[in-house]
């Protein structure tokens, strides 16, 4: 063994254990995995970092839709980012054995006549017509008096599977790391973290963001949402995901998923009893048969002012990005800028000024 002698022993010793990466991934929800997937996607190699709590999305309905359903109408990059995420989600199913899209497309249950003429009207508008379709359903077992539209092109992914499976892979191939992060531990001139080299790192952290030193001014509003587990004494039919003023769908096991609520002004870590009662009055409203509830869970979505994502680099240590912010459409948003994130890392591509971090630091 050759060696330096200027070395310490201990220096020797670190030298014949460190691991080398491109890229140190801190963070467990749909930002994390979706960039863990273009890094296995293009051969970059690479060490995740979760303690495997129960975060937002693992937590969230799953709702892949390319419509607000209050106003019917859609958002920015909509139709890329439904095309973008098809393609992603066959590409992780050739590794993982399955494709997480679950063809359940979301039935709008219309209030009233107007809300269903205002449907009729916005499926004639350009911006609309691939995701709002003029042929209403009715179904038996629920209230709908006036019909359902059915939003084209929606669907949901199967979180827990999805999960399950994307971790059981980074585990097989020695990609996961089941321990907190510690910044203490993080030598960024070095580009070192303990017994680590790395090119760079991603911190998908969502609103464990607060804790990190690095970027925890980004400006972040948690977003409490609850959800119920139920089980309905007559089951519903067709499987398909309806909404009212939450979202209604199968799960396995006889349950049903509905939810979910939206709460700036609470940040406890408990059950909001006002929230459960929100829920179960909004289910009553359409399903008219008994149910009870089995489960009641919530999660905190990271959310921003102008309602899009924030991702870039830190002022000082060039190779520490943030990806974060991603809202109520963490799969979409997760998913499509997780590619935006790598073409700017890898070949310098400019990010979107609308979800770049320097939105908020540089001086106007």
């Amino acid at each position: 063994l050759n060696y330096n002698k200027n070395l310490s022993y201990a220096q020797v010793f670190l030298s014949l254990i460190m691991k080398i990466a491109d890229y140190l991934i801190v963070g467990d929800g749909y930002a994390a995995l979706f960039f863990a997937h273009r890094l296995i996607m293009e051969n970059k190699s690479f060490y995740l970092f979760s303690e495997n709590k129960q975060s937002a999305s693992r937590v969230s309905a799953g709702i892949i839709n390319p419509v607000v359903l209050k106003k019917f109408t859609t958002f920015w990059l909509a139709q890329e980012q439904i095309y973008d995420l098809q393609k992603t989600l066959s590409e992780m199913a050739k590794y993982t054995g399955q494709n997480y899209w679950v063809n359940e497309p979301i039935h709008r249950i219309f209030h009233n006549v107007k809300e269903r003429e205002l449907w009729q009207k916005k499926a004639n508008d350009e911006t609309l017509s691939g995701f709002l379709t003029t042929a209403f359903v009715s179904f038996d077992t629920i209230l709908n008096p006036f019909g359902t539209g059915m939003v084209d092109q929606s669907a949901r992914l199967n979180v827990s599977r999805f999960f399950h499976d994307f971790f059981k892979f980074l585990s097989e191939n020695d990609r996961f790391i089941p321990e907190q992060f510690d910044y203490n531990a993080l030598n960024p001139a070095q580009n070192q973290y303990k017994t680590i080299e790395y090119k760079n790192i991603v911190f998908c952290e969502g609103m464990g963001v607060v804790e990190n030193p690095f970027f925890k001014d980004i400006p972040l509003q948690p977003n409490k949402g609850h959800h119920l587990k139920v089980k309905i004494s007559k089951p519903i039919r067709t499987k398909v995901t309806l909404k009212k003023k939450h979202f209604l769908f199968p799960l396995e096991d006889d349950l049903y998923y509905y939810g979910g609520t939206y709460d700036r002004n609470e940040s406890h870590h408990d059950i909001d009893e006002t929230a459960k009662d929100q829920l179960v009055k909004g289910l009553e409203e359409f399903y008219p048969e008994p149910f009870d509830v089995v489960d009641v869970q919530f999660g905190f979505r990271p959310t921003v002012k102008d309602r899009r994502p924030i991702l870039g680099n830190h002022h000082e240590f060039k190779n520490l990005f943030v990806f974060n912010g991603l809202g109520a459409r963490g799969i979409l948003n997760g998913n499509y800028f997780a590619g935006e994130l790598f073409q700017l890392i890898e070949h310098g591509k400019p990010l979107p000024e609308e979800v770049s971090l320097e939105r908020f630091t540089q001086t106007k």
